[in-house]
């Protein structure tokens, strides 16, 4: 579970960053769009690597998945009755927001495909139009709420998630435990604002 999140997490600051360059204007951000399918040419064909990032995600998400449901499900023979007092007074919300909030995320994923991958979703998809795709959708409202709210739950599953990976591990040695929380923070703060700067940009006109 620990390796399978970081791989995502990986993942995930790359996709992010690559985002911001929407910033840049529309060519800017097209032709990024259009490099990603190209990476390993002439050696890969024509978006090749894009599907062999989609299959190590697939299957890191699964195997993900399939590693929390064990671990709830150990969780729970471990202790079949609750706590008198309540089990994790000491938790965080990030820590109990982990399982419901994974499950939005899963959501999340197959909405964010069918919406600007295959663009069923989308109110105005153009193939081969990233930029306009982008605009488009983040100019309706309820799907920028859809986009927000998800990506505050992909900052707390972060930052919850990367010191539990650091402790399961073995990373999360005395002397560095302040350390990798900080550093899970800072890595949940940049990657939930830098995804939302997208649908912010849009409303308040920044992309158009």
């Amino acid at each position: 579970m620990a390796v399978t999140g970081l791989v995502m997490l990986a993942f995930l600051l790359v996709h992010m960053l690559g985002n911001l360059k929407i910033f840049f204007g529309p060519h800017e951000f097209d032709s990024y769009a259009g490099w990603l399918r190209t990476i390993g040419s002439p050696v890969l064909h024509n978006s090749w690597f894009l599907w062999i990032q989609r299959v190590v995600l697939l299957v890191a998400l699964v195997l993900h998945v399939t590693a929390a449901a064990q671990l709830s499900r150990r969780d729970l023979k471990a202790r079949p009755t609750k706590y008198v007092h309540g089990q994790r007074r000491q938790a965080t919300f990030a820590t109990r927001t982990m399982r419901w909030g994974g499950v939005i995320l899963a959501l999340f994923i197959v909405w964010h495909i069918l919406d600007l991958t295959v663009g069923v979703a989308n109110p105005s998809y153009q193939e081969g139009h990233p930029y306009h795709n982008v605009v488009a959708d983040f100019q309706v409202w309820w799907i920028n709420v859809i986009y927000l709210v998800a990506m505050v739950m992909v900052g707390l599953h972060i930052n919850h998630g990367f010191a539990s990976a650091a402790r399961t591990l073995g990373v999360a040695r005395p002397g560095r435990v302040v350390a990798i929380r900080v550093t899970g923070t800072v890595l949940a703060l940049a990657i939930t604002i830098g995804f939302s700067a997208l649908p912010v940009g849009v409303m308040t006109g920044l992309v158009s």
